[in-house]
């Protein structure tokens, strides 16, 4: 898979590619050099594709938690395509690939302009693509809202006069 993937990426015009056989050899490569874009694959060996983001986003050591990171998989479930997302992921290629979809994913994580959003369980690019236009406040979950329609949260943008 990774002779596949850098053929189509030389063939794209991306001549500048660094293979590493291992999560931790990518980790010494990256803190070796800049690297600009990361794609795993979800089966990797020792450490899977989901575990690397993990470290490459969680760990203080990291040497870039900011790099845009694909995740290559042909297990493209929703619970699969949920942890890749939760692990910090910036975007999921689904095998078996094709240039115009590596491509468009490439293109597509490295112009997001999305913050990385850092809580107690997750660091990475912000999980929501896009706003809601019709949304009137501050309160973007259904368990924010407490599920109560006549309660009033003074802080809820939509009450105010």
């Amino acid at each position: 898979m990774r002779f596949l993937v850098r053929c189509l990426l030389r063939a794209g015009g991306i001549n500048k590619v660094t293979e590493a056989e291992t999560g931790g050899q990518a980790l010494e490569i990256m803190s070796a050099r800049l690297i600009d874009l990361i794609i795993v694959d979800w089966k990797m060996s020792p450490l899977d594709g989901l575990a690397f983001t993990q470290m490459i986003r969680r760990n203080h050591n990291s040497p870039n938690p900011y790099v845009p990171i694909l995740m290559l998989t042909a297990h493209t479930e929703t619970s699969r395509v949920t942890a890749a997302r939760d692990a910090g992921v910036s975007g999921f290629v689904r095998k078996p690939i094709s240039a115009r979809l590596l491509f468009d994913r490439i293109s597509s994580v490295l112009t997001d302009t999305r913050m990385f959003v850092r809580t107690e369980g997750y660091f990475g690019p912000d999980r929501r693509f896009g706003q809601d236009p019709h949304y009137a406040g501050p309160l973007r979950r259904e368990c924010d809202r407490g599920g109560e329609e006549e309660s009033l949260d003074l802080d809820d943008l939509r009450w105010s006069a």
